[in-house]
């Protein structure tokens, strides 16, 4: 069976081929009359020139492809040798793919869509990592010294773990999204729907003194709006955010637990666990419903029940 990692797409191969315009024309569709967001739109693109690179591997193209053949993409993909991919990435690139071939229908340019049947591994019931109280301090403990790179890092895990953001929020926040004198930062979350959300006093701290003695260094004589920026003085990535998260957290003893999603788990769950209600809880992390945010009382209670069993002293007794 052919398999494609996401890591061996070449986008050069596909460049100015038949597939690649049908994925211009569809992320086109997607952006004009849906409105889909960017960091959608990319997801999608990476999504689709992967399929194609998996079809050109069977000398196949969109249009003669077959719901086996769609099946045995995804199927590889969760069965391959290469780095586990989530449960969650596969959906969406199964739910790329029906979309896909549903604009392909509709344009006249397929007769059958192989993706109408498609089903994707169901989305595990596991609940998200968390990390403990002495794990956020070693974690946010990580960054030492006060050159630029240190005071960035230092601002960046503090405002995550104070906020909730996802990554995407952090690293396309502004300058100007951070009021240190109210402490609150406003983030850009999915569909480019705004929110407002508290930042305690220790990120506002870090925050200050990366914007006071740190991003000036990185930024130099050049025009940036960003907050978080890289060694070079452009916009930090996801990318490059995730390395610094895997960084501090093999520094502190994490080992590869991390990613930035962990500091929003772990924000919401001791949010919880330090009797915030639900429902503010949701309106931090940018929720549309609050069954979505109803999983960190889960954590919580969890959290709560190892405490009880640590200190009561009739809590293990048998008798």
């Amino acid at each position: 069976m052919a398999r494609v990692a996401a890591a061996d797409v070449d986008d050069g191969a596909l460049a100015g081929s038949a597939f690649e315009h049908l994925v211009l024309d569809f992320l086109a569709y997607l952006e004009l009359e849906r409105g889909l967001s960017r960091n959608t739109l990319q997801s999608y693109r990476t999504d689709l020139l992967q399929f194609g690179a998996f079809l050109r591997g069977r000398d196949l193209t969109a249009e003669t492809a077959r719901s086996v053949d769609v099946s045995d993409f995804l199927t590889g993909l969760a069965d391959g040798d290469g780095p586990p991919i989530a449960t969650a990435t596969i959906q969406r690139k199964a739910a790329c793919l029906r979309s896909f071939y549903r604009h392909l229908r509709r344009e006249g340019v397929c007769v059958d869509d192989p993706a109408a049947a498609l089903s994707a591994p169901r989305r595990s019931n596991r609940l998200p990592n968390v990390l403990g109280r002495a794990e956020v301090q070693r974690l946010l403990a990580a960054p030492s010294g006060t050159d630029p790179i240190a005071l960035r890092d230092r601002a960046l895990l503090e405002l995550m773990y104070a906020s909730g953001l996802r990554a995407s929020e952090t690293t396309g926040l502004d300058v100007a999204d951070v009021d240190l004198a109210e402490g609150l930062v406003k983030a850009r979350g999915k569909g480019s729907k705004e929110r407002i959300v508290p930042v305690g006093r220790t990120a506002q701290r870090a925050i200050g003194d990366y914007l006071a003695k740190g991003r000036p260094a990185l930024v130099g004589a050049r025009v940036q709006s960003r907050l978080f920026l890289n060694f070079r003085g452009g916009p930090l990535t996801r990318q490059g955010l995730y390395k610094i998260i895997q960084r501090h957290a093999r520094s502190a003893g994490l080992g590869g637990r991390m990613s930035p999603h962990t500091l929003r788990h772990t924000f919401a769950t001791h949010l919880l666990a330090g009797g915030c209600d639900l429902r503010s809880v949701q309106e931090m992390l940018g929720h549309a419903d609050v069954v979505t945010t109803q999983v960190y009382t889960h954590l919580s209670n969890n959290q709560l029940k190892k405490a009880y069993f640590a200190a009561h002293p009739r809590a293990n007794s048998g008798t």
